[in-house]
């Protein structure tokens, strides 16, 4: 008798499948992505550490970056206040101390994310409607004007930081969260940073001298990078600080060469580097403390608005902080970190409510290295 060979054969192994990201953002358990995704075109992910001097210089550019939108959002609050340039930056230098205190606390004990933390652009709209609503009333000087409606806001917050307080330490928002998704979400984030975009972009025409050459060097810093491989980790990670730096220098130039000595006010408030005011007016070192402004003032009808702008705050850190782990590589934050982050937000600031003028919620700025 002889024997049949049989030729057995191993099956192919089965081939991993990518899941999707999960619909609900709060039942994310893990990496959602395959690290070869997560980690595509990156520099450095959530687990790397710069060398000291690049750290310095993200660091500093990522100032760069909150700081202006820090200054729009101020000046044009505290003149619209009847403020004047000492008071502006005061509630800068305010505004910057608060997001500081709040991005340690969030990179540390939070979210632990690559973010960073600054004035949210949903409270521009209540604060505009108290300041509307002190239209009709008289003072003796703008700057009083300026105070009462700075004592209102600063009751108006603190009434509104319960919620997020409440809704975080209490993990509802984490409860919460298991209905959002990125259809939802990401309109939200969009929709509050064009509403910026409509107030700072248009102010680039009362200079267009700058504006224009700060547009165009950006477009050529952002495709130079595929022509010249030596320049492309240079251009990638100090992109918008070397335009800044250039911009700037180029400024200083036209305004000691006395470009703008014969041009209208608005024009030279917008173009000339010594018009601001705001380092001449305000002193080197500064610690905000409580109720700097006055004893806050509550008005239900104001309350309620700023309580709207919380939770739209709220949605929008959300929204960012799964928008951080993902281009970090990091895994996604699940219900009960961002009830956690979520309580932060205002908890981190609860020491000096009234010092934080319009920083009260924060809003949160990705910076992924």
């Amino acid at each position: 008798m002889g024997e049949t060979a049989h030729n057995h054969q191993q099956p192919p192994p089965p081939q991993a499948v990518v899941a999707p990201p999960p619909s609900s953002l709060a039942f994310s358990k893990g990496p959602s992505w395959t690290p070869a995704e997560q980690l595509n075109q990156l520099q450095y992910c959530i687990q790397s550490n710069p060398p000291w001097y690049q750290t310095c210089l993200l660091a500093f550019q990522h100032y760069i970056v909150m700081l202006g939108t820090t200054v729009l959002i101020s000046r044009t609050l505290v003149t619209q206040m009847g403020g004047d340039p000492g008071d502006a930056a005061r509630v800068i230098q305010t505004l910057l101390f608060m997001s500081g205190i709040n991005t340690l606390l969030q990179t540390m004990i939070g979210t632990r994310l690559p973010t960073v933390m600054g004035p949210s652009y949903a409270f521009v709209l209540p604060v505009l409607s108290i300041i509307r609503d002190y239209n009709d009333e008289t003072f003796s000087k703008d700057h009083d004007r300026f105070v009462d409606i700075m004592r209102t806001i600063q009751g108006s917050l603190i009434v509104s930081s319960f919620v997020n307080i409440i809704l975080g330490y209490s993990k509802g928002w984490g409860t919460l969260t298991r209905y959002f998704s990125p259809i939802t979400i990401v309109p939200v984030v969009c929709v509050v940073g064009l509403g910026l975009f409509t107030r700072g972009f248009p102010l680039l025409a009362n200079c267009v001298e700058l504006g224009l050459p700060m547009l165009i060097l950006l477009v050529i810093c952002q495709y130079l990078k595929h022509f010249h491989n030596s320049a492309r980790p240079v251009l990638e990670m100090f992109g918008l600080l070397i335009c800044v730096g250039i911009i700037w220098a180029f400024a200083a130039i036209l305004t000691v060469a006395g470009a703008y000595n014969n041009v209208g006010y608005q024009t030279k408030q917008s173009c000339r580097t010594d018009r601001s005011y705001f380092v001449a007016s305000s002193p080197w070192v500064r610690i905000p403390y409580p109720f700097q402004w006055g004893a806050p003032k509550f008005r239900a009808s104001h309350v309620f608005g700023m309580i709207g702008a919380a939770l739209v705050s709220s949605a929008e850190s959300t929204g960012t902080f799964f928008a951080a782990a993902r281009l970090a590589g990091a895994t996604s934050p699940p219900a009960h970190v961002l009830s956690r982050s979520i309580g932060l937000q205002v908890q981190s600031l609860r020491a000096m409510p009234s010092s934080l003028s319009l920083s009260l919620h924060t809003h949160t700025h990705t910076h992924t290295f």
